[in-house]
């Protein structure tokens, strides 16, 4: 299987996504303005003493803006094309090709992710007119985009499962904002897990979603140390195998059970 054609697939989606020139610019100023107010946000709540675990505030601020500057790249969702294609029906035709369809969805979202990594570049600029930011050392960021890029591939399995439902269900969309609500809340994305405490604490740093923002984020700021690096690294491959092989089993079972709506 050559890797050429899914190459051209990820061209067209940053071709695609590059044409709404309007929408590009709204969501860079919708970032640099949730910066701004996430800084004021985080400032009152230190000032009432309403601080997570180990984070000052500056690295409170630090960490509020790459989660921000990362959701540009992680909130990207290819998968969401299964629910569209079932519903139309033209899944079935794309069964027929002679690609992988899993693939064709993974290329099609990285697609857009790079059109969107493209922007962080001005985003994080005029992030740092309003907030500075911690630059931690070359080994730490290196750890923090290794960490992101597991982050990234068990966001596409997880999402990837939840569309591949469509295939019984016919629509997702419901189940999928309840999984979303959840995920925003329990990644890290939002606020750092380190904020929830006892046994509550304990349990959600268990669950994927702290694999996706918070283990890279944790890293970054300098929560999770060099000498955990490692087990934490381990645990996000952990479940990015544990998806990589249910979203194998779940798109086996809905080609053998297609059911397309009206036909």
């Amino acid at each position: 299987m050559t890797a050429a054609p899914y190459i051209e697939f990820a061209k067209k989606a940053f071709a695609r996504e590059a044409t709404y020139r309007l929408e590009v610019l709204t969501e860079v100023g919708s970032l640099v303005l949730r910066v701004y107010l996430l800084r004021m946000l985080w400032t009152a709540l230190y000032a009432n003493n309403a601080a997570p675990l180990n984070l000052p505030l500056h690295s409170m601020i630090t960490y509020a803006t790459i989660a921000l500057l990362m959701s540009l790249v992680l909130e990207v969702d290819g998968t969401r094309l299964i629910r569209e294609k079932v519903r139309e029906g033209t899944i079935a035709t794309d069964l027929m090709k002679p690609i992988s369809i899993p693939l064709y969805f993974f290329s099609d979202g990285f697609g857009q992710t790079l059109l969107h990594a493209v922007l962080v570049l001005p985003s994080l600029a005029c992030a740092l007119l309003l907030v500075h930011i911690d630059v931690p050392p070359p080994a730490t960021i290196a750890t923090f985009a290794l960490s992101m890029l597991v982050g990234y591939a068990l966001n596409f399995f997880l999402n990837f499962v939840m569309n591949s439902i469509a295939f019984w269900a016919l629509e997702t969309f419901a189940m999928q904002m309840i999984v979303r609500w959840a995920s925003d809340l329990l990644s890290g994305q939002i606020i750092p897990l380190t904020f929830f405490p006892g046994i509550f604490g304990s349990l959600v740093f268990a669950l994927p979603f702290a694999a996706i923002y918070s283990t890279p984020l944790l890293i970054y700021v300098g929560v999770i140390p060099p000498s955990a690096w490692g087990i934490s690294l381990f645990i996000q491959l952990l479940w990015l195998a544990f998806f990589g092989g249910l979203s194998m089993l779940i798109w086996r079972a809905a080609a053998r059970h297609l059911v397309v709506q009206g036909g």
